[in-house]
């Protein structure tokens, strides 16, 4: 009766059902892999969110396939400010989530059976997103050393004659590494020499920070942000040279070197999950956008998912990212520089470099497996993080933690996973 592409594994898995077996005892746990900004204590102008969903013109249906161009334009705006990108807002596609950015992208560029390239460790999403595209997923390792980077000779070896395009998180979702200035002409070389496509999700861009960041509770340090932004000077396509526009940390809408779609929203940049904005920016050669774009908006007219009153409120909705990301990025660094404290009492755990995004991820003593470990800190501790399995890390000893959770839980929880750690 079902299909095989939803064929999966639908078991609990064994640290899920350890959670929820402590939960049910009455236990009060801390959970230390928050993800949902709305409930993590922040501050939002409640008044201008929910005033902006009144908008009387949502009573009136205008379906445009791209979404609504006053929305364009203010996402077209917020490159523009925050990255010093210029965008023509026809180079933008409005979709509900980031997830139906990526799947409106691989039925642009894949028949089924073919296949993507994926960065590895990454976030698990990608492999049901492919699944229900009819794609295949081919991982390609980011390597640690002295902070992670881009392993082209496994870059060179994963791709087939059905290759069709590069998926590259920017920053990557859990280590928090961008693309280097320094990878970003070759990974165009590459795609370019191959006739592949770009992938980029940016969803954390707009968070860099600074790694080295050290300080305490008591002497909290205020994040700062490490991105230098550049407008590109050559609009022109590259061939084999660093683009001008890469400067550290910019965004990929700005690359003119190979087609790329560029995937990013308000659920990371105005931590507004719950309001379903995101969008596809096309950049690339002029030929190609055109190509691209006609396609892309045949796929959007076929499903016009972005609801009106939404479509509107966009531009206000997008502003208050100057509100929230100052409380997200000062959030983060107090909590790292909890994580460091900790750190630097031992010599047993480390945390790997990280440049951006809302999570760390820590090197353990490999006693047990990944899996273990997570769960005996839900059982014992009462503290839940994830193990690094859950993003594919190759081999045991990692745990990842989410740096956005209230400062008093994280730095309980965080104490309690050390003080278990080390005995």
């Amino acid at each position: 009766m079902f299909s095989e592409r939803t064929n999966w594994r639908l078991a609990k898995n064994r640290f899920t059902q350890a959670v929820e077996e402590v939960r049910a005892r009455g236990s009060q746990i801390l959970d230390l892999t928050a993800s949902n900004p709305t409930r993590v204590g922040l501050s939002y102008d409640s008044a201008a969110i929910l005033g902006a969903l009144g908008s009387e013109r949502a009573l009136d249906y205008d379906p445009q396939a791209k979404g609504l161009l006053s929305a364009r334009k203010a996402v077209a705006g917020y490159y523009g400010q925050s990255h010093g990108v210029p965008l023509d807002a026809e180079q933008i596609v409005l979709t509900a989530s980031t997830s139906e950015g990526y799947s409106y992208v691989f039925r642009l560029l894949s028949n089924a059976g073919d296949e993507l390239l994926v960065p590895k460790p990454s976030y698990p999403l990608f492999e049901f997103l492919a699944d229900l595209q009819d794609v295949r997923l081919v991982p390609y390792p980011l390597i640690y050393d002295h902070g992670w980077q881009m392993d082209f000779p496994s870059l060179e070896k994963a791709v087939t004659g059905r290759t069709r395009g590069v998926v590259v998180v920017h920053p990557n979702n859990p280590t928090g590494s961008y693309v280097k200035a320094s990878e970003l002409g070759p990974l165009n070389d590459f795609c370019r020499e191959r006739g592949l496509a770009l992938i980029v999700d940016e969803v954390f861009v707009d968070y860099g920070l600074d790694g080295s960041i050290s300080g305490s509770p008591e002497n909290p340090v205020e994040l700062r942000s490490t991105r230098h932004l550049g407008a590109p000077r050559d609009q022109r396509a590259n061939t084999g040279t660093v683009p001008t526009w890469a400067l550290p940390r910019g965004s990929f809408a700005a690359n003119q070197s190979v087609l790329t779609f560029t995937l990013s929203g308000l659920s990371k940049i105005s931590a507004l999950p719950q309001m379903k904005v995101a969008w596809i920016v096309t950049s690339g050669p002029a030929d190609q956008i055109e190509l691209a774009m006609a396609r892309l908006e045949v796929i959007a007219d076929t499903y016009l998912s972005m609801s009106a009153p939404v479509g509107w409120a966009v531009p206000v909705l997008l502003a208050q990212r100057k509100n929230i990301q100052v409380q997200l990025m000062n959030r983060v660094g107090r909590n790292l520089a909890e994580l460091d404290r900790h750190l630097a009492g031992q010599k047993t755990c480390q945390r790997l470099e990280v440049e951006g995004g809302w999570y760390a991820v820590v090197r353990v003593p490999v006693t047990r497996s990944d899996e273990e470990l997570a769960i005996e800190l839900v059982r014992e501790k009462c503290v839940v993080v994830h193990p690094g399995h859950f993003y594919d890390f190759e081999s045991d000893g990692y745990l990842v933690l989410s740096l956005i959770g209230a400062e008093a839980e994280f730095h309980e929880g965080i104490g309690r996973v050390f003080d278990h750690l080390l005995t």
